[in-house]
This record gives C-alpha cells, structure tokens and sequence, in this order.
C-alpha cells in the first residue's frame, strides 16, 4: 500500500470521536508513508486527515475539479493538486492513484464514491481492498443494510468480503496490506 484513497466528510460531524479517530488514521498514514489521495478540501474530515498527514511528515494529493475551486476551499499545504475538469475524472484519477479506499464518515457524497467503489469491484473492474473506518459505529447501519440486501438475495454473500470495516486505523491497513 503506497497510496490510499480516502472518502470522507465535508465536515467533522457531531461527536468528538470522528475527528480525534481521523487524527490517529492520518498519523498512522505518515508513519508507515502511505500518501493520501483525496478531494483536496481542507474542510471537515477532509482536512483533518490531511492535517494530520502532513503534521507528523507525509505527503497528501488532493484532486479537485475546478467548478469547485469556490465552493470547496483547497488545502493550501497538501503536497500535491492535481486539477481535473469533472467529477467523473476526479473518481477516474482517484482510482488509478490509488492501492485501496477507506471510506471515513460522511454524506451523500461519501456514500456516493463508496458504492461505486463497491460496485466496481463487484463487476470485476479492480481487486483493490475497501475499508470502512467505523468510527463511533458511523457505518454499523450500513452493514446491516448490507447483510439484509444479501438475505433479501440482491448481494451475492461472498460480496460482504469486498468490505472490511473497523474501528482501529491498525487494523485497517494490516488487512489491507494483506
């Protein structure tokens, strides 16, 4: 794992946890020098975790369309802004950067980039490993949700394998890297 993909939040979210826990993800980064690839905001958790990587010495890329250059404030300290022209390239440009995704808490857009994560490698266009950080049991919900989709036989079982998730930024990466 050199580089990883991060979907997360646009704001840090209504318990303490989710910023303290993306903190330690972004130090754990930096210590086993795995770069960030991101949106390249510096709001929300977003920008925590990319605070947090360049804190304690690594290095971030951020990828932003430029429509978005005046709504979503770019981190002016990241390592690296690649400029693409559409959402659509910015998830392309994400995904060939990339060794794997964790998914952070966060909206409809980290929802959004997680589903089609998934459902890529569901139809076979990359064998990347995806983690759901799931910090204060953000994404226990959505697991459930999941587990019901495959007893309702819309997802095939062994697809719960194409999701890891846990709470310790740890363990994330050692399965990852496995």
């Amino acid at each position: 794992m050199k580089r990883i993909c991060v979907f997360a939040g646009s704001s840090k979210g209504s318990h303490p946890s989710y910023e303290s826990k993306t903190k330690e993800l972004g130090e754990v980064f930096a210590e086993k020098g795995i770069e960030l690839v991101y949106g390249g905001a510096k709001s929300g958790l977003m920008g925590v975790l990319a605070d947090s990587i360049l804190k304690h010495g690594g290095k971030v890329t951020g990828i932003m369309p430029t429509h978005l250059f005046e709504k979503e404030i770019i981190h002016p300290d990241i390592t690296r802004l690649i400029e693409v022209e559409t959402m659509h390239e910015r998830k392309a440009k994400m995904s060939e950067l990339a060794d794997g995704y964790i998914a952070l808490p966060g909206g409809f857009g980290t929802f959004e980039e997680l589903f089609e994560t998934v459902s890529w490698a569901q139809i076979g266009l990359h064998k990347k490993p995806m983690a759901l950080f799931n910090i204060h049991r953000y994404y226990t919900p959505l697991m459930k949700l999941i587990e019901h989709s495959i007893e309702a036989g819309f997802v095939p079982e062994q697809n719960k394998e194409l999701i890891f998730e846990s709470e310790d930024p740890h363990q994330i990466l050692k399965w990852m890297e496995s």
